[in-house]
């Protein structure tokens, strides 16, 4: 049946105003154009129309075009114009009138050069078999395990990421050190990105407890026995060279007299009796087995079992403050100060009133003038929740609305989050600045943390140039719901620097925005993305289980062959992280056959309970 006339032209008038709009919208920021690098000229007049597309809902249109059978605009990203252009000549087609030739600064193959392009500046040559590259973070021990890392390159791991926030100098160049080393004996590349810690709100310090350790074996869920506690015995600052649970300094001489089997015999803190059996010795200490859960403080006497022993007591050495965290309920009050007050619990009076509700400092006093009575703030990843009731000079007083039923344990150190608190924090600290002039020197990108405004990318720009660095590439690592809400305008500014690209750092992301519309955020960043042709790293908790425990979950598998439209994967460090780079590696190759981006790719299927029959053998 021929089409309607005037439904035709009513669609092309749609067509038209989208491509007018999508140019107006160009036209308003073309000073921002200017400002762009030559390298993302193009792509930035494409963000602009697609942001323009995406202001409509034009899920009516795209049904219609698909009745018609034609592009439903569903795959327009990279090239805005040309598939608008593209759909109108079609349908002037089908009306058997003259197309409008318009002017289109990214054309579909262009579209595709240019994010390959991008892609390779940032995260090196497409590898092997494989068009999704593969980004592992590497743990402190890493630094001096050449052969692993020689190891995790020739199983699939082409980028390197090494976090600022923790480690120091000396530690990362033994991992750059060793990386270049590594691509010289296997001939394979490997970039390396190093993260800028950022304006990153954790908790402050706590108030420190008892110095004493404890020590528990492995019970089953009956409280049986299942393993003693492995503890190493040893002088002060003496490693083991084996994995133990817990390490007690004593007296070298003491020491050197035990022999396997000896009993130590001692009194925990809360009176109770002890005893470790010695199993081996080792040239600076010995292995001692401990079957029973115990408390030891620095001072506690051992006692050898042998009478004839030269030296039969000694005392345990100097142990490290234990840590007391804040334990807080739902409807707890909790102060979070200003000043680097040391945390402390709540105090109860002998009714079981509280005198005075638990604390605890901050470690950016800029929020206390940004934040409002009745927003919500979070703790550990989101772990316990809260809502502020007072706003102080020097104070917030919140009240805890959601924790475990038997309280959930708040330590120093962990993440803050305030999602719907517009922060404009420092850009770049000083330690970041410090660490900017060795990262400069050493990595092929830097990663700039919790971004939120554009201000923090022209500050880093601004670094890189004074460092004489502004070939080196720059990753926006979106975390806050003000990094996300703002993404427009960072991918804008980030587009000055010659190399750029943006990882989705999910778990921050994911207690800012809420966990169910994590998966909705995580789509537009990556259409925002692509409609910049801008790289995309997919990170944290990919193949977890696995990189940790050795075994992952089904979840995991799935989120591993989704993260295929990504144009990296990020493995966090683990135990088994070979495992991981291993099966990710196969993950990636095999969904590739079927996914590009947000396309379906219709390779043959194959089915084996279905035996379709031969286009000879249909027509007999």
């Amino acid at each position: 049946m021929q089409p309607d006339e005037k439904h035709l032209r009513g669609l092309i008038e749609q067509i038209d105003r989208l491509y007018q709009e999508a140019l107006d919208l160009e036209k308003r920021y073309a000073s921002a154009i200017k400002q762009v690098h030559p390298s993302f000229r193009k792509s930035a007049r494409n963000l602009l129309h697609y942001l323009s597309l995406r202001q409509h809902d034009i899920r009516e249109l795209q049904e219609n075009l698909a009745q018609l059978g034609l592009s439903s605009l569903g795959r327009a990203e990279g090239h805005v114009t040309a598939s608008l252009q593209a759909v109108r000549d079609l349908l002037c087609h089908l009306l058997e009138c003259e197309p409008t030739k318009h002017q289109t600064p990214v054309s579909f193959a262009e579209s595709s050069q240019l994010l390959a392009t991008h892609n390779e500046d940032l995260l090196g040559p497409v590898p092997a078999n494989r068009n999704t590259r593969i980004m592992v973070t590497f743990s402190t021990d890493l630094a001096t395990d050449h052969e692993l890392i020689v190891r995790m390159m020739r199983a699939g791991m082409d980028c390197a990421r090494i976090n600022c926030a923790h480690d120091d100098e000396e530690v990362w160049g033994s991992m750059v050190e060793s990386i270049k080393r590594a691509e010289k004996e296997t001939g394979l590349p490997c970039k390396i990105l190093m993260d800028l810690m950022g304006p990153k709100l954790r908790t402050g310090p706590l108030k420190p407890g008892p110095a004493l350790i404890s020590i528990r074996p492995i019970q089953n869920s009956l409280g049986q026995l299942v393993s003693p506690a492995k503890v190493w015995l040893a002088p002060p600052h003496t490693p083991c060279e084996v994995p133990v649970d817990a390490a007690l300094p004593l007296d070298a001489k003491w020491l050197s007299q035990l022999q396997q089997g000896d009993k130590l015999k001692f009194t925990d803190t809360r009176g109770r009796k002890r005893s470790f059996t010695v199993i081996q010795r080792k040239s600076k200490g010995v292995i001692a087995h401990l079957f029973k859960t115990s408390y030891i403080s620095a001072g506690t006497r051992l006692t050898i079992n042998t009478a004839n022993a030269p030296l039969r007591t000694t005392q345990v050495g100097d142990l490290p403050a234990s840590e007391v965290p804040l334990v807080l309920r739902k409807d707890d009050l909790l102060v979070l100060n200003k000043e680097h007050i040391p945390g402390e619990p709540a105090l109860y009076d002998a009714e079981g009133h509280v005198v005075r509700p638990a604390h605890i400092s901050c470690t950016l006093s800029d929020i206390f003038s940004q934040v409002k009575a009745g927003q919500p703030i979070l703790f550990d990843d989101g772990k316990i929740e809260g809502i502020i009731l007072e706003v102080n000079e020097n104070s917030l007083l919140i009240k805890i609305t959601q924790a475990k039923e038997t309280g959930s344990k708040l330590r120093s150190d962990k993440g803050i989050n305030l999602p719907e608190s517009k922060l404009h924090l420092e850009s770049l600290t000083q330690q970041d600045r410090q660490h900017l002039a060795f990262v400069a020197k050493h990595a092929d990108a830097v990663s700039l943390s919790f971004v939120n405004h554009p201000e923090m990318v022209e500050k880093l720009l601004g670094e890189l140039k004074r460092l004489k660095a502004k070939q080196m590439g720059i990753m926006l690592k979106i975390e806050t719901k003000e990094g996300f809400r703002n993404l427009p305008h960072l991918l804008l500014t980030v587009m000055r620097n010659q190399v750029a690209g943006v990882m989705i750092a999910r778990g921050d992301l994911a207690v800012e925005c809420g966990w169910e519309r994590l998966a909705e955020v995580q789509e537009e960043i990556l259409w925002l993305s692509e409609a910049a042709h801008i790289p995309v790293v997919w990170a944290t908790q990919v193949l977890e289980s696995l990189s940790k425990k050795g075994r992952p979950s089904r979840a995991e598998i799935t989120d591993a062959a989704m993260s295929q439209r990504a144009d990296c994967v990020m493995l966090n460090k683990g135990v088994f992280v070979l495992q991981a780079i291993e099966l990710l590696d196969d993950i990636l190759k095999r969904m590739q056959q079927h996914q590009h981006k947000k396309t379906s790719m219709l390779r043959m299927l194959h089915i084996s309970e279905l035996q379709l029959p031969r286009a000879e053998e249909a027509t007999q």
